[in-house]
């Protein structure tokens, strides 16, 4: 049975706490993707898009750099290798998938051996990462004209993570479609191939990370006696951010979680703009142990239950488990996006 993932609500009205945080607040649409079959006519995650047939796809001109050390897979051997992992939970391997997997990823004879990294050469194509309806996600900010993104990838890293493209259109003048768009000969990161998703957005309150709060409000979480407020043994700033600020996992607009750096300015390149929050590519759905709070109801809580690992439905992993954060220009969509790591 299918059952519409809903976030739980927060513990604590943190604005009863805090009212100074009431004019922060803002809404994000989480997406809640789930791995399945969706269409062209659906906003998915990985999903098939609605592009036109005569239109040029994206290609991606390089630099592509292998490792030496990961397999450089194709699209479609990375779908191979998945579903054979699917098809023989509780049970051995067969000969012939044995060796489709050997085929696939061969064993590694003698030590690991760590050789330069080397270019891949040629133009590649891009990868569909996400495809928004504005009918579908309420905090999907689309420009006058226009109804539909569509955001697609590089698999291999520029220079940290994929290099993203983003296509804002009206989905009514597009009536032929692009049945089978090219796809990269090969991938950097098994990770880089986004499992087909379809979507059930959910819309939520949030507020800034405490970090990008004024001084003063910093300093008032920091004495907050959180272990009287809740039943949580986390300091007072680790339970407000993971708890109460920003919900993990994939969503559009709201506020960004911040990790490996610090908050900063994000001004637009062309008119210095403060660029506004559009997506979150997010390696897990449960953002690590301090932000369970946020695993929605409705989620069976083992991998077998479901087939898929519930915290990464979408496979797709940046680095060491970090998220992609795009942001654009509130001023003009023909402005450059930026991409974040965090």
């Amino acid at each position: 049975m299918n059952v519409t993932p809903i976030t739980p609500p927060r513990p604590i009205d943190v604005t009863a706490v805090f009212p100074q945080l009431a004019p922060l607040a803002r809404t994000a649409t989480r997406l809640h993707p789930r791995p399945g079959a969706p269409t062209p006519q659906d906003s998915s995650i990985g999903g098939p898009l609605l592009w036109p047939a005569d239109e040029p796809w994206p290609h991606c001109d390089g630099p592509h750099e292998v490792d030496g050390i990961n397999p450089a897979l194709s699209p479609a051997d990375v779908r191979l290798q998945r579903q054979i992992s699917v098809a023989c939970r509780g049970r051995s391997l067969t000969p012939q998938e044995r060796e489709i997997l050997e085929r696939i990823r061969p064993p590694r004879q003698g030590p690991l051996k760590f050789v330069a990294a080397r270019p891949y050469d040629g133009s590649i194509a891009m990868l569909p990462v996400a495809q928004l309806y504005a009918r579908d996600v309420p905090d999907l900010d689309a420009p006058e004209g226009t109804d539909l993104l569509q955001v697609l990838w590089c698999p291999f890293d520029h220079p940290i993570m994929p290099r993203t493209v983003l296509f804002w259109r009206s989905a009514a003048t597009v009536t032929d479609i692009l049945t089978t768009p090219p796809e990269p000969p090969a991938m950097q990161f098994d990770d880089y191939l986004p499992e087909p998703c379809p979507l059930s957005p959910e819309q939520v309150t949030e507020y800034p990370d405490h970090m990008e709060l004024s001084e003063d409000l910093q300093e008032q979480i920091g004495n907050w006696r959180v272990s009287q407020a809740a039943d949580e043994d986390m300091e007072p700033e680790t339970y407000y951010d993971c708890v109460l600020s920003a919900a993990p996992g994939w969503k559009v607009g709201g506020w960004p979680s911040w990790g490996p750096t610090d908050p900063g300015p994000r001004p637009c390149p062309t008119c210095g703009s403060e660029m506004d929050a559009l997506l979150t590519i997010a390696s897990s759905e449960e953002g690590g142990d301090d932000a369970r709070s946020w695993f929605p109801y409705g989620d069976p809580a083992t991998e077998a239950a479901i087939g898929f690992d519930p915290r990464r439905p979408t496979a797709v992993q940046i680095g060491r488990s970090y998220d992609q954060q795009l942001y654009i220009c509130p001023a003009s969509p023909e402005h450059p996006h930026i991409e974040l790591m965090q």
